[in-house]
């Protein structure tokens, strides 16, 4: 028999966390299912700029821990664990686990984003081995060494200029004359001295056999490639929501994210989003969190009959 909660949050990033905090003070069972790791893409994150409360940034593995605590403090409950299917269940919704099935009458989806790969020969097989999609965790394996970034925008130039405080080079690779991230990161990296650009540009193949020894770069225009020497490529070319496990229902859109009115809801009665998986979000933290309350909020309403 599953376990009962009035609302299960499916998340344990800025949204879900915030989604459990909100929920367990308005009184509500709440569950909140946090996937492998607690924090989602903040984890990573050195530095979250623009978070109220925060005026010199906060790094997200300290942020998502303290909304962690806050949220069991409230009363909320968590389980490290995924959700495997989602699916009506009388007036309920069930929520299936590898190892748990859970009702809950309504559900939040906050399951984030995933970062996107490039897709080209090399990046598999090197993954771990001068790949990265993480300069918090390898910039200091590479310390003095060159490395090459892909992509332009903001989590392209954050980790840049994380890479950039141990590397002796870091060299951006990204579509458009200009890089695509705020402009508060853009003059960051235009102004680093270990940082230079390659506009126009993207990366076509990883170089090396045991451990990455280049890139190798094509101009978007012309088609001309070269190979760049570099002992490190991380990859951030966007991202990709984690909704595999509800592809067959009529809320995403063509790329797959969950579309949602204003109040997060999805058309489908007491299931809703919040937070990077969510059509049309801003991708920033403090709009993340934003969501998360907000769905929060209506599921309360939902439950209550408004």
């Amino acid at each position: 028999m599953s376990k009962e909660f009035d609302i299960v949050v499916v998340g344990g990033g800025i949204a879900g966390l915030t989604a459990g905090v909100t929920a367990a003070r308005l009184g509500r069972s709440t569950l909140v299912l946090t996937g492998d790791a607690l924090g989602g893409q903040l984890l990573n994150i050195e530095k979250i700029d623009g978070y109220p409360g925060f005026p010199d940034g906060v790094p997200g593995y300290d942020l998502c821990p303290i909304a962690h605590e806050q949220a069991a403090a409230a009363g909320a409950e968590f389980a490290m664990t995924h959700l495997t299917g989602l699916e009506r269940a009388g007036e309920a919704w069930l929520a299936a686990t590898p190892n748990e099935s859970y009702t809950a009458r309504s559900v939040i989806l906050a399951m984030g984003t995933r970062l996107r790969e490039l897709g080209v020969p090399g990046e598999s097989t090197l993954r771990g081995k001068g790949v990265s999609q993480c300069a918090s965790c390898d910039a200091p394996l590479l310390r003095d060494r060159g490395v090459v970034v892909a992509g332009g925008g903001d989590s392209a130039l954050q980790e840049a200029l994380t890479l950039a405080e141990h590397c002796s080079a870091v060299t951006v690779v990204h579509h458009g004359a200009a890089f695509a991230g705020q402009s508060a990161y853009r003059a960051l990296a235009d102004a680093h001295p270990k940082i230079s650009s390659i506009p126009d540009s993207e990366v076509v193949e990883i170089l090396g056999e045991d451990v990455v020894s280049g890139a190798r770069i094509r101009h978007t225009e012309s088609g001309e490639t070269s190979a760049v020497e570099c002992d490190g490529v991380f990859v951030f070319v966007g991202m990709e929501p984690n909704t595999a496990f509800i592809d067959d229902r009529p809320i995403l859109d063509d790329a797959g994210y969950i579309v949602t009115d204003p109040a997060m809801r999805t058309g489908l009665p007491g299931l809703l989003a919040a937070g990077t998986v969510r059509a049309g979000n801003a991708c920033r933290a403090a709009a993340a969190a934003g969501d998360g309350a907000t769905a929060a909020l209506e599921a309360h309403r939902f439950l209550t009959g408004l």
